[in-house]
C-alpha cells in the first residue's frame, strides 16, 4: 500500500497551489487587447533585447578581430581572426580555471538550495512563538554588507587553515541565506496544508515531509535558487582575490583578472586575449540558462503567491 505522503507527493496540485501564470490567465486575454498595443509591446520587448544584448554582441565581435582592430568602429569582426580564441587558451590554464569554477558553483548553489529549503520549510511549517520575530531576524541579516563580515570570516576560515583552498568559497552556503530562505518560504506557503496534516496522520516523520513531500512539489523554487547562486558563484572575483594565492585553484573571474593584469592594462595590450577570454567565461552561463529556462521562469512566476 502507498503511504498518504507519496499519494501526496505524485497527486496533482490543486487550484488553490502553484501553477504558472499562463495557466492562470484566461485564454482570450491576449486576443482582447487591440491591435496597436500588442504591437507596441512586442516592439517593445524587441527594443529592449536589442538594448541588453549589443554588448555582447561588441564582445563577440570585437574578440573575433585582430589586435589593431578591437575597437575599430561597427559590430562586425572585420577582419576576422578566430584564432584569438585558440591564443587565449594557450596563454592561460583556461580550462583548469572552467572545472574549478564548476565545482566551486556546483558545491555553493547545492549547499545553499538545500541549508535554505530546510530553514524555509521549518519557517513555513512549523508554528511557535516567536517565529515571525525570528523570520525577521533571518531577513535583517540582508541589510548587512558583505565588507563588515569579510574580516571576521576571514579569520575564522584562517584558523582553520582553510586559507588558500576552495572551501571558503562554498563552505558558508551551508548555513543557508536569508534571501533564499524567504524565496522558499514564501513559494511553500502556496502549498496546501492539508498535504502535510494528512502525511503526519499517515505517520510520516518532519524529515519525510520534507523529502517526499515538500521537496518535489518546490522543484522550480528550488531551480531558481540553484541557478541563482549558481550565477554568483560564477561571477564572483572578491572571495577568490580574498582566499586563493594557488593558480591552479583560481575559478575562472579570478584567472580573468590574471590575464587582464597580463595582457591588458600595464601588460602587453593584447586585448583580443583578454576578450576572448571574457566570452568562454561567458558562455557556459548562457547555455544554462537556456537549458533551465522553462523551469526556471516558471519558478519565478509561482514564488510569492499564498494560496
Amino acid at each position: 500500500m502507498t503511504t498518504a505522503v507519496e499519494r501526496t507527493a505524485a497527486a496533482p496540485v490543486p487550484a488553490g497551489g502553484p501553477a504558472p501564470a499562463a495557466a492562470r490567465r484566461p485564454p482570450a486575454e491576449d486576443a482582447r487587447r487591440p491591435l496597436w498595443q500588442r504591437v507596441a509591446f512586442v516592439a517593445a520587448l524587441t527594443g529592449a533585447s536589442v538594448i541588453f544584448m549589443l554588448p555582447f554582441v561588441w564582445l563577440v565581435s570585437a574578440s573575433l578581430r585582430p589586435r589593431e582592430y578591437v575597437f575599430a568602429p561597427g559590430f562586425l569582426p572585420v577582419p576576422f581572426a578566430p584564432d584569438n580564441y585558440a591564443e587565449a587558451w594557450s596563454a592561460a590554464p583556461l580550462l583548469t580555471w572552467l572545472v574549478n569554477s564548476v565545482v566551486v558553483g556546483v558545491a555553493a548553489a547545492a549547499a545553499v538550495t538545500i541549508s535554505s529549503a530546510w530553514v524555509a520549510f521549518g519557517f513555513a511549517y512549523f508554528r511557535f512563538p516567536g517565529r515571525d520575530l525570528l523570520f525577521g531576524l533571518v531577513l535583517a541579516t540582508m541589510m548587512l554588507p558583505f565588507a563588515v563580515t569579510m574580516i571576521p570570516t576571514y579569520l575564522i576560515w584562517s584558523e582553520l587553515r582553510l586559507t588558500d583552498t576552495q572551501v571558503p568559497l562554498w563552505a558558508g552556503n551551508l548555513f543557508g541565506s536569508a534571501f533564499y530562505i524567504f524565496l522558499l518560504r514564501q513559494f511553500l506557503l502556496s502549498l496546501p496544508r492539508e498535504y502535510f496534516e494528512a502525511a503526519r496522520v499517515d505517520g510520516a516523520s518532519y524529515p519525510q515531509l520534507f523529502w517526499k513531500l515538500a521537496f518535489p512539489l518546490i522543484r522550480p523554487a528550488l531551480l531558481v535558487a540553484f541557478v541563482f547562486e549558481f550565477k554568483a558563484s560564477w561571477t564572483d572575483l572578491m572571495k577568490p582575490l580574498i582566499y586563493l594565492r594557488n593558480e591552479e585553484l583560481f575559478t575562472l573571474p579570478r584567472g580573468l583578472k590574471v590575464v587582464l593584469d597580463r595582457f591588458g592594462y600595464g601588460g602587453e595590450q593584447q586585448w583580443e586575449v583578454v576578450l576572448a577570454g571574457s566570452v568562454l567565461a561567458t558562455v557556459p552561463m548562457i547555455i544554462l540558462f537556456f537549458l533551465a529556462q522553462r523551469h526556471f521562469v516558471e519558478g519565478i512566476a509561482t514564488t510569492g503567491r499564498k494560496g
